[in-house]
Parts: C-alpha cells; sequence; structure tokens
C-alpha cells in the first residue's frame, strides 16, 4: 500500500513539475516575442536598392533580428544574404505554426528571360532529384539531414510584365513525418533580384499561396535600377537565365540546396536557466544541435539484482 501511495505521489509531483515547466517554457517564449521590434509601412532595404511596402497581414523584422531569428531561435547555419523576414500577423517566429517569407538580394546582374516560355518542368524536376542524390552525400557528411524533392507544389510561373518569377518545391528533410513547402519569389532588377522564400510547412501551403502575388508585389527597385532599365552597353549580364534560378544554378558557390538547408524548421530555442527545450514539431537535426528535455522520472523501488558484477 505504502508502495502504491509513493508511486501516486510520484506521479503528481511529475505532473505538476511538468505544468510548471510547461508554464515557464510559454512564458520564455513570450519574452522572447516581445523582445522582437516588428515594422510595418514602407522599408527601405539594405541592399538593391530597393523598397518593401509591408503587405496587409503581415510585419517586417529587420537583418539584425532575422539573423538572431534564422540562426539562434531556428538553429539554421548562417546567412549573411538574408536582410529581413516578413512574418504573418498573430503568428509567433516561435509558434507551432509559425512561417515566414525570408527577403536576401543577389547581385546577380540582369537575368535573360528568353527562355521562360521553352523549359520543359516537368524534366528539370528529374534532373534536380539526381543532383540532389549526390548532393545529399556531402550534406550528410557535413551532419545535416539529406533532402527528398517530393515535386512542384506550384509550378514555376514567369510574369513577362512584372518579370518575376515564383515557384515552389515540397520537400521533406530526413525522413521528417512531415514536408517542408519551399515558395521561391524572385523580383528581376538591373543589377540583381530579390529573393523571397516562404519558410513552411506543407500543411501551410493554402495559407502561404493566396498571398504570393501581393508578397511579390510588395518589393519595388528605385528608379533608374528596374528591369527595364538595363543598358547593354554599361550592365552585367548574368550568367543564368529564368530556368537557371528555377534550377538553382545561381547558388553553384553554396551548393544547389545550400539555401533550402535553412528552410527545414528544425528549430532549437535556448531556454537558458530553464534548459534546453526542443520543440515536438521541429527535430531530427544534427544530435550535437540538440539538447533533448528530459522527463521526469518517477521513484520506485528497484528489485534487488542478482550476479551484478561491481
Amino acid at each position: 500500500m505504502r508502495k502504491i501511495i509513493a508511486i501516486c505521489l510520484s506521479f503528481f509531483m511529475a505532473v505538476s513539475v511538468a505544468r510548471a515547466e510547461k508554464d515557464s517554457t510559454e512564458i520564455f517564449i513570450q519574452q522572447i516575442e516581445n523582445s522582437l521590434k516588428y515594422e510595418t509601412g514602407t522599408i527601405k532595404l539594405v541592399q538593391g536598392n530597393g523598397t518593401l511596402v509591408v503587405p496587409q497581414g503581415f510585419r517586417f523584422l529587420d537583418q539584425e533580428q532575422a539573423k538572431y531569428v534564422m540562426e539562434e531561435l531556428w538553429g539554421n547555419p548562417a546567412d549573411a544574404s538574408i536582410i529581413g523576414l516578413l512574418v504573418p500577423e498573430g503568428r509567433g517566429v516561435l509558434a507551432d505554426d509559425s512561417w515566414v517569407f525570408s527577403i536576401s538580394y543577389d547581385a546577380i546582374g540582369y537575368v535573360k528571360d528568353d527562355d521562360a516560355r521553352k523549359i520543359n518542368y516537368d524534366d528539370l524536376l528529374k534532373d534536380l532529384k539526381k543532383e540532389q542524390e549526390t548532393d545529399n552525400i556531402q550534406r550528410v557528411k557535413e551532419g545535416y539531414p539529406a533532402i527528398d524533392i517530393i515535386g512542384w507544389a506550384s509550378k514555376p510561373y514567369y510574369d513577362e510584365q512584372t518579370h518575376t518569377l515564383h515557384w515552389a518545391r515540397e520537400l521533406n528533410f530526413g525522413g521528417d513525418s512531415s514536408n517542408t513547402l519551399n515558395y521561391n519569389l524572385r523580383v528581376l532588377g538591373r543589377k540583381g533580384m530579390y529573393m523571397l522564400n516562404a519558410i513552411s510547412r506543407m500543411n501551410e501551403f493554402n495559407e502561404v499561396k493566396p498571398t504570393v502575388n501581393e508578397v511579390i508585389g510588395s518589393v519595388t527597385f528605385a528608379s533608374g535600377e528596374t528591369y527595364k532599365d538595363f543598358d547593354s552597353k554599361t550592365d552585367n549580364v548574368a550568367a543564368y537565365t529564368v530556368g537557371g534560378l528555377v534550377a538553382g544554378k545561381v547558388l553553384a558557390k553554396a551548393g544547389f540546396f545550400a539555401l533550402l538547408a535553412k528552410f527545414g524548421k528544425f528549430i532549437l530555442i535556448g531556454l537558458g536557466a530553464l534548459g534546453a527545450f526542443l520543440f515536438k514539431r521541429f527535430r531530427k537535426k544534427k544530435e550535437d544541435d540538440f539538447a533533448m528535455v528530459e522527463t521526469v522520472p518517477v521513484p520506485v523501488e528497484e528489485e534487488p539484482k542478482e550476479n551484478n558484477p561491481q
């Protein structure tokens, strides 16, 4: 009877501790969220001579805060190219249903669009899958999960009037039970392009897709820097066309899917004195990056062990 009472007491103590830990974690997460300085309205982007008019339903985090979210909170490799994040209103960056658009600029030069109508994107997808098999060998060596390209979530589309391009891939990181959505938006200019990428889970596709046109239209180049301002006598032409952008060749230095590695949503949160707390939804990143939360053990009387060598 005493043993049963002891077990029951231990159980209730464990439940109380777990609840207290959960409450403390939620408070800590809210403190992190409150520390972020969101902006709305018109934002002068720090690279590319462009402007962002924050779309309705979104908030903006600047370059420094974007780095903090992407690297410190979400456990991604460092990426100096990211100059901001668009975060949906009412969604904290540490919420279970969080998703964002990252914003980057690449001074790649003037991207010719002559091939936009000629590309067979089904054939391109097959090539991408083959390349990824090779790329995964190095990713695994570096301790990152392999990427499986499931297919197009939305086939590539190029708007010849606005000189914008968007497409979406469905990916799986390391056999995770939930697939990742990688929605890519490109705004082409005279000397380079803005890259906006949705970082989300596939189950948020129907929420992300309706925002694409508004988000891609929220970024504009300054007068004299637009796609139509190209001067063949003075301006550099990019080594890649529209097809090359979709194929990821623009990322040659870092490797085709190096950028996508940042979108796996494997998020590690440093909880300081509270200990490391691993979100159930974001797991399966390299072992050394994780400090798993241990469950509170329930003490029970152990049976004596026989012939147990010391």
